[in-house]
């Protein structure tokens, strides 16, 4: 089944405000059985996580080392069921030092809900 570049970016919006939110119960709504989060740690190659109750973990996991995470969409595209999204992602520290990184994810959107999250860091 063909979805639009329109839905995509629907359903891509609707993750980045949960994630903003650190709503992790309306992130994973957002997110097919067998998702996969392919992480951006450790370099070179990331750590893939691999359905519903992996990748809920690694998100509560995310948020509570990382209670200030805030990301920047910078830029949105997409054509049928991929997405790509440019972003920064800024944090401050238990020290109070704020700290940022950029990098791209590589969406593709299943049902109206997001299969794969692939990230990207520039570091």
């Amino acid at each position: 089944m063909d979805i639009s570049a329109d839905e995509t970016l629907r359903v891509i919006n609707d993750f980045n405000l949960a994630f903003n939110r650190h709503d992790v119960a309306a992130i994973m709504a957002l997110m097919t059985e067998d998702c996969l989060f392919d992480g951006t740690d450790p370099a070179p190659d990331g750590t893939p996580y691999i359905g519903q109750a992996a990748v809920k973990q690694y998100w509560e996991d995310f948020f509570k080392a990382s209670p200030s995470a805030v990301f920047e969409w910078e830029e949105v595209f997409g054509t049928g069921d991929k997405a790509v999204v440019r972003w920064t992602y800024r944090w401050v520290d238990e020290e109070g030092k704020a700290g940022h990184v950029r990098g791209v994810d590589i969406v593709r959107v299943s049902g109206g809900k997001v299969a794969e999250k692939r990230s990207y860091v520039k570091g």
